[in-house]
């Protein structure tokens, strides 16, 4: 998938297989999977491999959003990182084209208005008649962004 490789680190997976079909933390080994970044300012890419998506309604969305916290059990303080809008044409943000399965890159860092936000997750918002996307996300330090 994709010219651009990445090396990938299971300790920075953060979404193993399996449809989603309503908003919610991602999932790895069935447990919400949430990655302390330590006190410091990081910047990476989210690789997103997704294999499925439903957009068979023409008006399924799904955004695929990097959240932090300094909560580990993201209980308070979410931000909002980056996020990934995909779906059909009539459902996405700005009418983007019909997404297709692939790899998709998303460039993020864990500071966003002077706060350093310790723990990542991601968060699928799924919406539409019959909203389904598989996909795996890990998160890599690789140069280039």
């Amino acid at each position: 998938m994709g010219s651009r490789t990445f090396t990938f680190d299971a300790l920075l997976q953060l979404k193993d297989a399996g449809a989603v079909t309503s908003s919610a933390a991602a999932q790895v080994g069935g447990s919400n999977k949430i990655l302390d970044m330590g006190a410091a300012r990081f910047e990476g890419t989210v690789v997103i491999d997704v294999s499925a998506i439903d957009i068979s309604s023409t008006d399924e969305a799904y955004d695929i959003i990097v959240q932090g916290s300094n909560s580990s059990s993201f209980a308070s303080g979410i931000e909002n990182l980056a996020q990934l809008n995909l779906g059909a044409t009539a459902a996405r943000d700005g009418g983007g084209q019909n997404s297709t399965v692939g790899r998709y890159e998303l460039g993020v860092t864990n500071e966003q208005a002077d706060v350093v936000y310790r723990y990542v997750r991601l968060f699928t918002k799924a919406a539409g008649t019959t909203p389904s996307i598989n996909y795996t996300a890990f998160l890599s330090n690789d140069p280039g962004r």
